[in-house]
């Protein structure tokens, strides 16, 4: 098989990469396991090639993966209202840009020390 497994029926083990994924483009560094940073490497790397392409199909097919969760939430005091980023925008609009003239190994994976209680191997995966 080319892909992990990670100990999870089909729909599950496709909902936790979403989410991860996700997460990283929130938040640009997530700690999990290895197994689970190299697996997420993969979704995170095809997100932000799609982000660089930018077309409304491109930001469709990211849209069926990422999910609709809010990245951040600015106050306008001239207005009195908040105005959210969601995680979809915030690929094509902050991310895609950065790596505009990087052509790929968007992401970095630094081990660390074993997860205290069962020792499993993490790692801190991180946006380069």
């Amino acid at each position: 098989m080319a892909y992990r497994k990670l100990g999870r029926t089909s729909s599950q083990r496709k909902a936790m990469l979403r989410d991860l994924t996700t997460d990283l483009i929130i938040n640009e560094a997530i700690v999990t396991t290895e197994a689970r940073a190299k697996e997420i490497r993969k979704s995170v790397e095809k997100m932000i090639t799609l982000g660089k392409r930018g077309d409304l199909h491109a930001r469709r097919q990211a849209a069926a993966f990422v999910r609709n969760e809010v990245a951040s939430q600015n106050f306008d005091e001239e207005t009195g209202k908040y105005s959210e980023t969601t995680a979809l925008q915030k690929l094509f609009s902050e991310l895609a840009p950065r790596y505009a003239e990087r052509n790929g190994g968007y992401t970095r994976i630094l081990k660390t020390e074993p997860r205290r209680g069962d020792a499993a191997p993490m790692a801190i995966i991180e946006l380069v």
